[in-house]
């Protein structure tokens, strides 16, 4: 896998909300000049707000006081127009500016985590559960979206408007701008009260959300069985429990933000009836605090103040659950990922990782020692006594560029342990393949065949030892259990070489032996199958793995039980084709059939992990 995905920065799981929340803002370096855009934009509506109020202030005072006639507004009519409709460009250009900027990060996160997960290698992602980790790039990833494009332009707004908006009531009276300030702390109090048990109930709600999403996908997966088994009511129960316990969570979530605002709502509207009743009665001249006669244009733009002193924080408190969602959705990204999704897991085969094993991966990557060393060897020609090749076949058809080599591969005191084992499954292994050689692995079922193959396809760790391939060796999979997804089985085999002609694909196919069943679909290679192959059997599924492996043209082919679930007929076939097409390549292939033996050069007895061949 390309070694930049492994240095594109993610951030990195953290215990204190602090660091999260620095995190979290990290995220949109990308977008910083857009976010910062938009918050400009919504402090110049915000400080404009402050003149158009004293525009009607002053238009009322000389109008129905001073008794100037009405002809004398015309110019503070126009400027109060034109200021509101500069107010409302400027709200338009902070909403488009901040959605942009979060549709980017969410695009631009949802193409990194794909990235995270492969690189996390096949191991760790076998260990999860494939309907929670789409919620990462779902639900979770649209969570960020409430943050960048509401909370962040609010919290500028709130840093920069209402200051001045105290600054202007305080120049016209000093009673108001200290209900003002007095009544301004208590609002992000309250806010952060809330907001503490806002994101704590956002964090169950997601990760409710995240389990349904596995627990729906493996039912729907297993389907079949559960309907075999007369499940189906039982697990229709789990669902509607499981349902109805993101129902209660996320009705705890709502309720935490309606909270909120009606905190801030109450302590608003106390404020502005403070204010209200302190003009009022001294207007009745029952108080007199400011020493001066209170004019009506002063008193109108008070109460035309008060109310959008706090509308900056009514809109931060309509966000701040925003803010609490977002800052749950990424320690849970980071708590489902690991630190394991942020770079490849160190691996005595490979410096890269494999490609996701659902594709059968066959990458090109150079090899490493347990200490990271380069190591290797030239290819070879192929050995003498490797027997006669067949003459033309379709495998002879394929495309051969050059660009693969015969690697050699060597195992040193190896020790191969799956995770959450207590036991190796091989140990103190010693092995040397040649380049070109074909090796058989034969042995009894849970021997160790299927594991070492793993290991030397790098999706699974030496836990000891060395593993060494010949550098820069393009290594093609096939596994027992080949992930085949829903489309056509052309499109499949494309997964190997998108650009394939329909020769190289026939070609492939013939020599995979896919085309004895193929021939027979109403749309031959583009009959549509579903995901996992449904529709095809399990030696049908194979074959079309193995012909992906023949397209992708390795140099290293590790094959498991290629010859599985085939009848007489049609293994010595396929064991022919494979034999052409192994020329000049190393092979390592995994077999329980007597007849598969024939066509390697060397048959090797896998024994138990505590009896390892000499």
């Amino acid at each position: 896998m390309d070694q930049t995905l492994a240095a594109e920065p993610l951030p990195q799981p953290s215990a204190t909300r602090a660091a999260v929340l620095h995190r979290l803002d990290a995220l949109a370096a990308p977008v910083r000049g857009r976010l910062r855009a938009a918050g400009a934009c919504a402090v110049l509506a915000g400080w404009l707000l402050v003149a158009q109020a004293a525009l009607i202030a002053l238009a009322v005072q000389r109008v129905l006081v001073e008794g100037h006639a009405p002809a004398t507004l015309w110019p503070a009519l126009a400027a109060l127009a034109g200021i509101g409709l500069a107010r409302a460009l400027l709200g338009w250009a902070s909403r488009e500016l901040a959605d942009g900027a979060a549709t980017r990060i969410r695009t631009r996160l949802r193409g990194t985590l794909p990235r995270r997960l492969f690189a996390a290698g096949v191991p760790w992602l076998r260990r999860q559960r494939s309907g929670s980790l789409s919620e990462l790039t779902g639900t979770h990833t649209d969570a960020l979206e409430g943050y960048f494009a509401g909370y962040v332009p609010a919290r500028a707004e709130v840093l920069a408007v209402p200051p001045l908006m105290l600054a202007a009531a305080f120049s016209v009276d000093f009673v108001v701008g200290l209900v003002l300030l007095l009544t301004m702390p208590l609002i992000p109090f309250f806010m952060m009260l809330v907001g503490w048990g806002a994101e704590a109930a956002s964090r169950r709600q997601l990760r409710a959300l995240a389990r349904m999403g596995g627990h729906f996908a493996d039912r729907l997966r297993g389907l079949g069985l559960i309907r075999l088994y007369g499940r189906g009511t039982a697990e229709l129960e789990g669902i509607r429990e499981a349902a109805e316990g993101l129902r209660t969570r996320t009705l705890k979530v709502l309720r935490l933000a309606f909270l909120s605002s009606a905190v801030l709502e109450f302590f608003a509207s106390v404020s502005v009836a403070v204010i209200a009743l302190y003009l009022g009665l001294t207007y009745l001249d029952m108080i007199d605090l400011r020493g001066a006669p209170l004019t009506l244009g002063t008193g109108l733009f008070c109460l035309l103040l008060a109310p959008e002193f706090y509308a900056p924080m009514r809109r931060l408190a309509a966000h701040y659950h925003d803010r609490a969602g977002a800052l749950a959705a990424l320690e849970e990204i980071e708590s489902a990922l690991g630190t394991k999704a942020f770079a490849p897991a160190p691996s005595p085969l490979r410096g890269e990782g494999a490609d996701a094993a659902a594709a059968d991966a066959e990458s090109r990557v150079p090899s490493r020692s347990r200490h990271g060393r380069q190591a290797g060897r030239e290819s070879r020609d192929d050995q003498a006594g490797n027997g006669e090749r067949l003459a033309a076949s379709p495998a002879a058809t394929l495309l051969r560029d050059g660009d693969r080599s015969a690697p050699a591969v060597i195992l040193r005191g190896v020790a191969l342990r799956h995770a959450g084992s207590d036991c190796d499954a091989i140990a103190g292994f010693d092995l040397e393949i040649a380049p070109g050689e074909s090796v058989a692995l034969t042995g009894p079922s849970g021997c160790g065949k299927s594991t070492l193959l793993e290991a030397l396809a790098g999706w699974l760790p030496p836990a000891a030892g060395t593993v060494r391939v010949e550098p820069a060796a393009r290594i093609g999979y096939a596994p027992q259990r080949p992930f085949l997804f829903h489309g056509s089985i052309a499109d499949n085999l494309r997964l190997a070489k998108p650009d394939a002609t329909d020769a190289e694909l026939q070609a492939a196919a013939e020599a995979a032996q896919v085309m004895r069943f193929a021939a027979r679909l109403p749309d031959g290679l583009d009959t549509m199958i579903g995901e996992r192959g449904f529709g095809l059997s399990g030696g049908e599924a194979r074959r079309v793995a193995l012909a992906r492996v023949y397209l992708r043209d390795a140099g290293l082919l590790l094959l498991d039980e290629p010859t599985a679930f085939l009848d007489p007929e049609t293994e010595a076939a396929l064991l022919d084709a494979l034999h052409e097409h192994a020329r000049g390549r190393t092979l390592v292939f995994a077999t329980h059939s007597g007849a598969a033996p024939r066509i390697a050069d060397r048959v090797l007895p896998m024994t138990t992990a505590a009896e390892p061949p000499r």
